[in-house]
């Protein structure tokens, strides 16, 4: 899903419990599935839980956290690299210094994601997509790009249309530092026109394909292409 990392555990120590967690996450998804007006209703049911509950909560302001798996390695970004190959000419890896050597992309965009909340405003800067793909060289066979977290499990995918537009970043930093872990530092996905689904965290692997392979929230029926303003029936695009 979106910008997250499920803690399991209210401040006090105390477990939440994992399926409670996944049952709301399935709550949130299937206003997706079926619209508006179930996820407003999730939203109302959910919200007066309390503080135990805010970080995992759909539509509850700010930025909320999910994880498809239980803990994620942390990488110290002196040693992280990105792996960039498949449909390419010169397949390599890319250090942080690598890609503070490329071209350096700033934008300012709201992050939405498709369970209703948006985090406005939101700075980010790092390498273009294109430009990384520019600096491998893409194979005329090429047809789309395929994305893997270093959590082991989260892939996502473009097609390489989608992939070569210049609001579609490598992020390197958010709100003026670094990415944090939190925020899948200490390299992300940013797919600004697209919900947060897309913008994978903990970027670890690039392959460029023949087509397009399905992510992990798209195999289990989210939309492969996630248009803001038109995935969910509810939100209007950003301005």
């Amino acid at each position: 899903m979106d910008d997250v990392d499920v803690d399991d555990r209210e401040p006090s120590g105390t477990p939440v419990g994992r399926r409670i967690v996944l049952g709301m996450l399935g709550l949130g998804a299937a206003g997706v599935a079926v619209g508006a007006s179930l996820q407003d209703r999730v939203s109302e049911t959910l919200s007066p839980i309390g503080a135990p509950f805010q970080d995992v909560l759909p539509a509850a302001g700010g930025f909320r956290y999910y994880s498809v798996v239980d803990e994620v390695p942390r990488r110290d970004p002196r040693s992280h690299r990105i792996t960039v190959g498949g449909l390419v000419e010169r397949p390599r890896s890319f250090g942080m210094a690598d890609l503070a050597a490329l071209p350096q992309t700033r934008l300012t965009r709201d992050f939405q994601c498709v369970t209703g909340w948006r985090v406005r405003d939101v700075a980010w800067a790092g390498v273009a997509l294109p430009d990384l793909l520019d600096a491998v060289g893409v194979s005329p066979r090429a047809r789309a790009v395929r994305f893997e977290s270093f959590d082991g499990a989260y892939t996502e995918s473009l097609t390489l249309e989608q992939a070569r537009r210049r609001d579609v970043l490598v992020a390197t930093q958010m709100q003026g530092g670094p990415v944090s872990h939190d925020h899948g530092g200490p390299t992300r996905l940013l797919v600004a026109p697209m919900y947060g689904y897309k913008s994978l965290k903990w970027l670890g692997g690039i392959e460029v394909t023949d087509r397009v392979i399905p992510g992990y929230w798209e195999r289990r029926g989210y939309d492969v292409d996630a248009w803001v303003g038109r995935s969910n029936g509810r939100d209007d695009a950003p301005t």
